[in-house]
């Protein structure tokens, strides 16, 4: 039983897919990555146990408009799921993350957030296509997990909102049913060169203490068409592998 293709229309006013290479400042891939895409069909139906999305196509509808912005963000990053749940049952003392105070609350005189430059993306518009990738023990229930995740689509329902690159740059969504009439993409023929796949180890399910795998792939637009090659290709380059 192959899967099939499961296709979103996707857009919104602000996105940011941030270049792994830039350490300080914000600077967005001229278009969605593979990361950005599979976490929007997360956030409308997953089940990591049982299968994982793999992202194989992105249509541009919209050519990239860049937008500068500078925002204030905070330096510590938020704890694991487990070190939160422990804190909402009571079995520790919840560490707060300071934006701003004095040396009483923060323990130095630094403050607790800095000013980052963002250049990101506007009115952006992408058409999106995924597979689901059953587990193994899990192949025989690919077809109600296709007609699950299409009818929590077609109904807008989603466990948290999608966003497209950053939590404060929403996505909206929209399923795309079997025979809609087509959208031509932009005419955009882009040499993007290196591109971040993916931060995850797609090759198992994955679990809460697991360590970043962070993969990458030449990724070229053609007449507004983005090909994603299947993770475990020779294309995608993990880290790990032979130092590639």
């Amino acid at each position: 039983m192959s899967a099939k293709d499961q296709v979103l229309d996707v857009w919104g006013d602000l996105a940011c897919f941030s270049r792994p290479e830039m350490k300080v400042e914000r600077f967005s891939y001229p278009i969605i990555t593979p990361s950005a895409a599979r976490g929007i069909y997360d956030a409308i139906y997953c089940k990591p146990i049982e299968f994982r999305w793999q992202i194989i196509r992105v249509e541009i509808f919209t050519e990239p408009s860049y937008i500068a912005l500078r925002r204030n963000e905070v330096k510590d990053k938020v704890p694991p799921e487990r070190t939160i749940s422990r804190w909402m049952a009571g079995k520790e003392t919840p560490v707060p993350i300071w934006a701003d105070g004095d040396k009483s609350f923060l323990g130095t005189d630094q403050k607790g957030r800095t000013q980052r430059q963002t250049m990101a993306l506007k009115n952006v518009r992408y058409r999106l296509h995924a597979e689901i990738w059953p587990w193994p023990g899990f192949e025989s229930k690919l077809t109600a997990l296709e007609m699950q995740f299409r009818r929590r689509a077609a109904g807008g329902k989603c466990i948290y909102q999608p966003y497209l690159g950053c939590r404060e740059f929403p996505a909206w969504f929209e399923l795309v049913e079997v025979g809609a009439s087509p959208i031509l993409p932009a005419p955009l023929d882009i040499k993007i060169g290196w591109m971040l796949y993916d931060v995850f180890d797609l090759s198992r399910p994955g679990r809460p203490e697991d360590p970043p795998c962070v993969s990458l792939f030449q990724a070229e637009v053609c007449q507004g068409v983005m090909e994603v090659p299947i993770y475990e290709s020779d294309l995608v380059y993990k880290s790990g592998e032979g130092g590639r």
